[in-house]
């Protein structure tokens, strides 16, 4: 796995009040190969792209119910960024902040 660099992160302030359709604009325009992406939003509208993106997973009831503050969807998406659209991402794994807890 490469090492993390500034050159490998992006603050864009276009998508600070984006809608899910905005952010799924944005996956979009993702250079073809760039491997995987890790989008950090705000509610609503990154429930949103989580539930629209997930055709299937056994987490999406989960996702549907509840996205708290700092939860994480992973999706796995399999393609072109550019065809990145409804149900073509599979939820691979879920996970909210009490669900880390560390125990003492």
């Amino acid at each position: 796995m490469p090492a993390l660099d500034a050159a490998n992160v992006s603050i864009e302030d276009r998508l600070y009040g984006a809608s899910s359709e905005g952010l799924l604009q944005r996956l979009r325009e993702v250079p073809a190969d760039v491997e995987s992406v890790m989008l950090v939003g705000h509610q609503p509208a990154i429930q949103e792209l989580a539930l629209d993106l997930a055709g299937d997973g056994a987490e999406l009831a989960r996702v549907r119910a509840k996205f708290p503050t700092t939860a994480l969807a992973t999706l796995l998406f399999a393609g072109d960024w550019s065809e990145l659209g409804p149900g073509s991402a599979e939820l691979v794994a879920y996970v909210k902040p009490k669900e880390l807890a560390i125990e003492r």
